[in-house]
């Protein structure tokens, strides 16, 4: 039965949406204004792609900026890809897909979030398992800052030294920085084990105050995998493993919930008020009934307008196939990055 055809349609939507039906219904019908560019990102002198994380655009509206792992072959290193490489896997590119700077290389074992701050600085979380960090205190479990030329300008963390204090993350998973500077962490990337919980530090790095554990409720977090911050200055964290999007003020203070973006994996924004979100994971166990893909809406009403679906996925497969992360330029085109494909996937916007 089509619903939108039928003479008692209101009826009918009400019911659906009083069902709790509504959300996957509609969240998942939207258009798709994006046509895909196949082959966008040419690697330097034959390097491979490797695993693909975060990525971001720069202040400039120019480049993009994102995480390409080390090592593109040996699957028995996911999780590791950076340990034994000194490739770097911080890489700038311009809009026609060339890279133009790189950096970071034998800094990481398995580079993960990236942030740009206004100044063009840098921000990479190294996101290492606890059980795959090596001893010796050396990498891992820090979040690094960069000067736009691969300074290290400031690190937060103890090396190698997992923990949930001021000075310790464990399997910080992303980094986003507000306009007067401060500093945000997710720290998490686990659904029950470790931290999951986001912590604020000063622009010069002093720890300010930490929210959130393990568990379902507001402000709890199973696998707080992206954060990001919009226009209003809210900050929204992709809460990967409640298969939610939760937001918060700076202060730590819960204002809302949002579902209907699917199993968020990573967050971005335009400058007109929209939101971008990256599922990368449903599938017909941890979320039933949803697709991966990239979902667009309003970040202010939260009212999902647009849907890329991937076109390779399979909810009855092993999830992580789709976009991981996604950043838009300023012509409004999507990048999505694809860690398995190990692909940055650029989207043209079609239709207005």
């Amino acid at each position: 039965m089509n619903i939108f055809c039928y003479p008692y349609r209101g009826l009918v939507l009400a019911i659906v949406i009083g069902l709790g039906l509504g959300k996957n219904i509609f969240a998942q019908s939207l258009p798709n204004p994006y046509r895909a560019v196949n082959g966008w990102a040419k690697m330097p002198e034959g390097r491979p792609m490797g695993a693909v994380g975060d990525l971001t655009m720069d202040p400039d509206g120019k480049h993009l900026w994102a995480i390409v792992r080390c090592t593109a072959t040996d699957p028995k290193q996911f999780g590791t890809e950076c340990i034994d490489s000194d490739l770097d896997p911080v890489l700038k590119f311009d809009l026609q897909g060339n890279v133009v700077k790189s950096f970071g290389g034998g800094m990481f074992i398995w580079p993960h979030g990236i942030d740009v701050d206004r100044e063009g600085n840098v921000w990479v979380t190294d996101a290492v398992s606890v059980k795959k960090t090596p001893p010796g205190g050396k990498r891992g479990q820090q979040v690094v800052k960069f000067s736009p030329e691969g300074k290290v300008l400031l690190t937060l963390g103890t090396p190698g030294v997992p923990g949930n204090s001021p000075t310790n993350f464990d399997v910080p998973s992303d980094v986003v920085i507000a306009p007067n500077g401060d500093i945000f962490v997710a720290d998490g990337h686990s659904f029950d084990a470790g931290n999951n919980r986001i912590v604020k530090f000063s622009k010069d790095g002093k720890f300010i105050k930490a929210w959130g554990k393990t568990g379902y409720a507001p402000g709890e977090f199973r696998m707080p995998h992206a954060i990001a911050m919009d226009s209003k200055g809210r900050l929204f964290v992709a809460d990967r493993g409640n298969n939610r999007i939760q937001i918060f003020d700076q202060e730590g203070k819960f204002l809302a919930q949002w579902t209907q973006f699917g199993r968020p994996s990573g967050i971005c924004f335009d400058d007109k008020g929209q939101i971008y979100v990256a599922d990368s994971e449903s599938d017909n166990v941890e979320n039933p009934g949803w697709e991966m893909g990239i979902r667009v809406g309003d970040a202010q009403t939260g009212w999902a307008t647009a849907f890329i679906l991937y076109p390779w996925g399979d909810p009855r497969e092993i999830p992580g196939t789709g976009a991981e992360f996604v950043a838009v330029d300023r012509d409004g085109n999507l990048y999505g990055g694809e860690p398995r494909p190990r692909n940055i996937q650029k989207y043209i916007r079609v239709r207005p």
